[in-house]
């Protein structure tokens, strides 16, 4: 089935395979995407779906070195070259709306720019940056309510902006403990008005994003990844979060949102996200389901034959290898990604893994 087509009713993608959002630092001019990012996602346009690297919306949530943001007209014509690329070869490609709010350090904002988040409580741990090195995050000032309704429109206007740059759609990023999830996840939002409180409260905000966003482009062009159970920035479970997550998804679904793209991060180490609770996950949501966390072939056979999900995600097995839909065809061996270039600027270890082809042309 990996290799099937998919029709919904909004988009076709030719196979059931997604390229994961994964952060790679590349975007060194004013956090514009140029010709090597344009390069490196043509190189994976085999995908049945591209999701993008985390791309901020907003000026305040490039917190880390060298994303990029698409908040500007430079930042609109440097993905536009990326999605003309990837239509070209007959992909699809989605840009994932990632506002790092206090998972940041001031030194990597651009100037005017300011750390926000739902509390003022610090994120525990360090940070990259370019002109400090290591760094311990950077306090957040806590949002106000008008704080909060300009950060909704940041992300409404952003969408906007990605259909003229040409992408078929945005993906919310509500995971990894970035801005949304820093309102959703109860160890982190502790307010006591009405964005906080309980499960209506820490869901307020994910949802005013994920209307006005479909308000923006439409629901149809508009997907949210989630991580219940992750560990990343401080979040980590709690007493009700299953109940919140079954209440959040039903009503992204009453939005007539796309999809929901299930982050699993057991396979690096976290807690697993238990099989009931994907399972409740996917019979609330009426739109197409993603999985992603630690799949390879075999894996995302045995997902989609029992209908566990509609798409699948791979992460390092697509930023190791351009032409993953081929090798997993053939059921040939995958390069091994390197590490240590997976957030250093250049080609190294981004557009210079090679492919079969290429492979099968050096001479033993």
């Amino acid at each position: 089935m990996l290799f099937e087509p998919l029709v919904a009713p909004s988009i076709q993608f030719a196979n059931r395979a997604v390229m994961a959002p994964m952060t790679r630092s590349r975007a060194v001019d004013a956090n514009t995407p140029n010709a090597l990012i344009a390069e490196y996602y043509g190189q994976r346009a085999t995908a049945g779906l591209i999701i993008t690297e985390g791309t901020s919306p907003s000026p305040n949530g490039l917190g880390y070195a060298r994303i990029p943001g698409l908040f500007n007209d430079a930042q609109v014509r440097g993905w536009k070259a990326v999605t003309d690329v990837v239509h070209a070869k007959g992909g699809k490609i989605f840009v994932q709306l990632m506002h790092t709010g206090r998972v940041t350090h001031a030194a990597n904002l651009p100037a005017g720019a300011e750390v926000v988040g739902p509390m003022a409580n610090v994120c525990p741990g360090e940070m990259y940056t370019d002109s400090q090195g290591m760094q311990p995050h950077s306090a957040p000032r806590a949002m106000t309510a008008i704080d909060i309704a300009h950060a909704v429109e940041e992300y409404a206007k952003s969408a906007q902006l990605a259909i003229e740059a040409g992408f078929d759609g945005v993906e919310l990023h509500a995971a990894n403990g970035y801005l949304i999830e820093q309102f959703l996840n109860a160890n982190v939002n502790q307010r006591t008005d009405a964005y906080g409180g309980n499960i209506n409260g820490r869901n307020r905000f994910a949802l005013e994003v994920a209307r006005a966003t479909a308000a923006a482009i439409g629901a149809d062009r508009v997907g949210i990844r989630l991580s219940p159970y992750g560990v990343f920035n401080s979040t980590g479970a709690y007493p009700d979060v299953e109940a919140q997550y079954l209440a959040l998804t039903q009503e992204l679904s009453q939005l007539g949102m796309l999809y929901v793209h299930l982050l699993d991060h057991s396979a690096m180490g976290a807690p697993p996200m238990p099989a009931e609770l994907k399972a409740r996950l996917r019979a609330a949501f009426q739109g197409l389901f993603i999985l992603a966390g630690g799949f390879d072939r075999a894996g995302a056979e045995s997902a989609l034959k029992t209908g566990q999900a509609d798409l699948i995600a791979f992460a390092r097995p697509f930023l190791a290898n351009p032409d993953l839909m081929e090798r997993m065809r053939a059921e040939a061996a995958l390069n091994a990604v390197d590490m240590a270039t997976f957030y250093t600027p250049g080609p190294r270890g981004y557009t210079d893994y090679p492919t079969l082809a290429q492979q099968s042309s050096v001479p033993a």
